[in-house]
């Protein structure tokens, strides 16, 4: 029997300093049962190492995360382990990446109970101002920056790892601190990777490229077609690839029948969001059900989004918001289909 089931997304809005953003989050989360839990559960854990990697990368996003602690009243440490996106155990997951010419659109796939569900507009002091959904809080699942540059995480094997960075955090960064494509590409072949993801990048000239970053190697396409999911390509690292990749193969073949199509906009979106779509899918108990559906227009920074399937599309302007002229809900609502 199946369940249609509520699903809603937080549209956060954060501007000032790192240390005050972070205390706005974390004053919201220290009312959350289930972020309550997850500091129960929490284990001392010798985070010096994430301190010293974080403070190299990023000392504004360690700002945030002191931040982040004394909203919650917790203490620096546990903050880290929570928000430090450093040798953090990553779940199962699933992305599918289509760009056109003026837009990228992706799906993510998950399962519903872990998500953050939140939508983060972020204009800090220091650092690029961007927009995407979160994930750990402080990691970005997608984004796209005030410069135009977008960027997305595609999951490809969390049993192949070593100490360093997650995904989340990397595309957060990235969003963070780079303008354009090369900018992008270098900063990810410099910093330590803990699990094997795809990175797909789209900036504002529309120069794209997808990194294959395993924690050993990063191996880039630069320019080609951006239709990525949830395998390497390269011969360097196809065999970091899981043993079944039959669905990750299956929906970039259905992507590369869209090339053919003159897709608009709004077709595009719906192409992805019907829930009769073979790119959306309906496993959240196997953490793997699409969440939403966005869009990231790099040429004049507009944004589609659509949570759970079947979503009347929701539009914004992301420069407008950064001008003080875009007002937005404070939720974005839309269903699910439990079996």
């Amino acid at each position: 029997m199946n369940l249609r089931r509520k699903l809603q997304a937080e549209i956060v809005e954060l501007t000032g300093n790192a240390y005050e953003m972070g205390m706005k989050q974390g004053v919201a989360l220290k009312l959350n049962i289930n972020w309550k839990h997850l500091i129960e559960i929490q284990v001392n854990k010798d985070m010096t190492e994430a301190k010293k990697q974080l403070e190299r990368v990023s000392p504004i996003l360690r700002e945030e995360i002191e931040g982040l602690a004394v909203g919650m009243e917790v203490d620096i440490n546990t903050a880290m382990q929570l928000f430090g996106g450093y040798d953090i155990q990553m779940p199962s997951m699933g992305c599918t990446t289509f760009a056109g010419n003026s837009f990228y659109v992706r799906n993510y796939d998950f399962n519903d109970k872990l998500y953050d569900a939140r939508l983060v507009l972020s204009k800090p002091d220091q650092g690029y101002a961007s927009i995407g959904f979160s994930q750990h809080i402080t990691g970005r699942l997608d984004g796209m920056n005030e410069k135009g540059l977008v960027i997305g995480l595609h999951l490809v094997n969390e049993a192949a790892a070593q100490k360093g960075f997650l995904a989340t955090m990397i595309c957060r960064l990235v969003l963070e601190q780079c303008a354009d494509t090369n900018e992008a590409v270098s900063f990810i072949k410099q910093i330590p990777h803990q699990y094997c993801f795809n990175f797909s990048i789209m900036d504002k000239e529309g120069n794209n490229a997808i990194v294959e970053a395993a924690p050993e190697q990063q191996i880039v396409h630069k320019n080609s077609k951006l239709i990525c999911t949830n395998h390497f390509e390269s011969e360097q690292l196809k065999k970091k690839n899981r043993v079944f990749i039959n669905r990750s193969l299956d929906r970039k073949n259905y992507l590369a029948t869209l090339e053919k199509e003159d897709l608009t906009l709004i077709s595009a979106y719906h192409i992805f969001n019907n829930e009769d779509s073979p790119l959306f899918f309906k496993d959240y108990e196997e953490y793997f059900g699409t969440l939403h559906t966005v869009m990231y227009c790099p040429k004049d920074l507009h944004v589609v989004v659509g949570v759970g399937g079947n979503c009347e599309p929701y539009e914004l302007s992301f420069s407008e918001w950064l001008s003080g002229k875009e007002e937005l809900p404070h939720l974005l609502e839309g269903e699910i289909t439990i079996s």
